[in-house]
């Protein structure tokens, strides 16, 4: 069996990240879903937090928003809205982000103004989380 599977991490706006890894770990409905290389191939739907990968044997973390992930055997392709290393999040900025959302969310909008403030709370709170784990 390979030791290593290549990756792809990709956002509207960039290539995050490309290269072959040992392992991945993303954020998904259910919780923490793990591939290793020889994966059976799954199309998986990806959540709002902290995904981690193993290259050259060192952990690397990216905070990512929803999306999906394509793994086989050999590869897997993670397609999400965005992605960012937590050195790359401004704290107070995510932190106001949270404020907004909670208010949002306490004023009873319509349907549509619901759930696009639980996916905002749910962004913010993942850049939090990231941000205080690199602390």
């Amino acid at each position: 069996m390979e030791k290593t599977f290549q990756l792809e991490i990709i956002t509207p706006e960039r290539q995050f990240y490309t290269g072959p890894v040992e392992s991945l770990v993303l954020p998904a409905l259910d919780g923490e879903y793990g591939v290793l290389p020889g994966h059976e191939p799954v199309v998986t739907a990806v959540e709002p937090g902290e995904a981690r990968f193993k290259a050259d044997g060192v952990w690397h973390s990216v905070v990512v928003t929803q999306g999906f992930a394509e793994i086989t055997s050999e590869y897997a392709v993670v397609l999400v809205s965005t992605a960012e290393k937590p050195e790359e999040i401004d704290a107070a900025r995510a932190e106001r982000a949270k404020e907004r959302a909670e208010e949002r969310l306490r004023q009873h909008g319509s349907q549509r103004e619901y759930y696009s403030s639980k996916a905002a709370l749910a962004r913010a709170m993942a850049r939090l989380r990231a941000t205080n784990h690199k602390s």
